[in-house]
């Protein structure tokens, strides 16, 4: 739902498709990922709440009894401070009462803003889902990258929202580590979704977008390589709870399912699209094409 003056580009979920998005900060406040071109031409700052407050006010009163969903972004809106936050979510409250969830990223920086006794309180009034970027469990990739938090950090960080009742949406990045670290990226990124059995954990594949300088520090994987790189990857996961996704316009490997019930299911999937992929060789040792280029 659009009623506002964005600044462009909006990110949000697809799982946020038909949630009012409240822009409550500008850009992300950890942008310093070499691989992200998400939020490289804006500079991050929190909107007061005065403005937010202005907004919610200028929605029609058809509509706001309409909306059960809302996404607060930018791409770090937990990052805001916590008197601020609840202040928004007291306003989401009053004028759309009809609100169920608001959802949010959330980056390892933001997390480390809040305890426990604040996140709680957050989730009491309806914050309810994090989306949360691992990107990989192998802390050699994550500093390749730039993420600057190491895996076990961002478990702790993670382990702490869940405890409160709120739901995680973790993504990783099939190709992140490239070629060189394409079987530790997987094997340690299973590892840590074990470790924490989040609601859902989706998988994203490398892709070009505004961030030509990481393409230079990796050798990126072929098609073929990247759905080998996804075997791995469900073939060491087995978390408790926790619906898989890979559907993003990037994948070329499209899974979906439960865990624990779908395991076996999920690993004959993806054997099956590998065998079928070395069966086209030409295919199986091009790298992927697809990329975004809107700024």
């Amino acid at each position: 739902m659009y009623f506002f003056a964005y600044e462009e580009p909006v990110f949000r979920p697809p799982s946020e498709a038909r949630s009012l998005i409240l822009q409550i900060t500008v850009g992300c406040s950890q942008n310093q990922c070499l691989f992200c071109g998400m939020y490289k031409m804006k500079q991050f700052r929190i909107r007061p709440v005065s403005d937010i407050a202005r907004e919610l006010k200028q929605i029609p009163q058809l509509h706001r009894r309409q909306i059960r969903r809302v996404f607060l972004a930018d791409g770090d809106a937990l990052v805001y401070p916590q008197k601020g936050l609840v202040e928004i979510l007291d306003l989401i409250a009053e004028y759309c009462p009809q609100v169920t969830r608001v959802g949010a990223y959330a980056s390892p920086r933001s997390l480390t803003t809040k305890n426990s006794e604040e996140l709680e309180l957050l989730r009491e009034k309806k914050l309810a889902i994090l989306y949360f970027g691992l990107e990989s469990g192998d802390p050699d990739t994550l500093e390749n990258t730039h993420k600057g938090f190491h895996p076990q950090q961002m478990l702790d960080l993670c382990q702490t929202a869940q405890s409160v009742g709120m739901k995680l949406s973790i993504t990783a990045i099939l190709g992140l580590a490239g070629r060189r670290r394409s079987y530790e990226h997987a094997v340690a990124t299973a590892q840590w979704i074990n470790s924490l059995s989040p609601a859902y954990f989706s998988l994203l594949t490398m892709f070009r977008r505004h961030n030509d300088i990481y393409f230079e520090l990796i050798e990126p994987l072929t098609n073929g390589e990247t759905i080998a790189e996804a075997v791995q990857i469900v073939e060491h996961l087995n978390p408790q709870k926790t619906l898989l996704r890979s559907n993003h316009a990037s994948n070329i490997l499209n899974l979906s399912g439960s865990y624990p019930e779908d395991r076996k299911k999920l690993i004959n999937q993806a054997r099956v699209a590998l065998t079928i992929a070395r069966q086209h060789p030409e295919w199986f040792s091009q790298v992927p094409d697809y990329g975004e280029s809107y700024f």
